[in-house]
């Protein structure tokens, strides 16, 4: 269970080394350049050790709060990169550094699937993470926490993340873990 987040907390701590970072951020004009690998890469990358830290104890906080499956935990953070990484390009953010999109994803995917799976109690987490990113989108971000990482908090990653994650979410139990009752029956 904690061998996925063992290996991003360890590829994050690699791409903060100066010479890798730089191959590795999300960068609108290196990407439109045709370097593509910086829309999932970028999502690994952090502004500071601050940064890093906060989104290393994210990460460990909401796997260990949820728990999922491996095969689930892989298949999610591998959309929420991909699909975080290309909604920020509809954004007007030139440069993102950062994991906060994708763990706003886990969070808001991992919380639905136990609310739609009858755990009542996650429907309240559902609708704080919705509030938090609506509250960032329409009133702002602490300035606090764009000083300790250094740069803008990218509230557009957030609300993709969100999204997305809802959207994996409803569909692998609406869609995916329906389909494999049926195909049971």
């Amino acid at each position: 269970m904690f061998l996925l987040p063992l290996l991003i907390s360890l590829l994050c701590v690699l791409f903060h080394q100066d010479m890798i970072e730089a191959t590795m951020i999300w960068n609108r004009e290196l990407i439109y350049s045709g370097e593509w690998w910086r829309i999932v890469t970028g999502n690994f990358t952090h502004t500071n050790l601050a940064h890093l830290a906060m989104n290393l104890a994210g990460l460990w906080l909401i796997t260990s709060i949820f728990k999922p499956k491996p095969s689930f935990q892989l298949c999610s953070i591998g959309l929420l990169s991909i699909g975080v990484g290309i909604a920020i390009l509809l954004s007007d953010i030139n440069i993102y550094l950062g994991m906060s999109g994708v763990l706003h994803g886990m969070f808001a995917c991992w919380a639905l699937g136990e609310a739609l799976n009858n755990r009542r109690s996650s429907w309240l987490l559902v609708l704080g993470i919705g509030l938090k990113v609506g509250w960032e989108n329409t009133l702002g971000t602490p300035s606090a926490t764009a000083d300790l990482i250094q740069a803008n908090v990218a509230v557009e990653a957030h609300l993709a993340g969100l999204i997305l994650g809802l959207f994996i979410a409803t569909v692998y139990h609406f869609v995916l873990k329906s389909g494999n009752r049926k195909a049971k029956d």
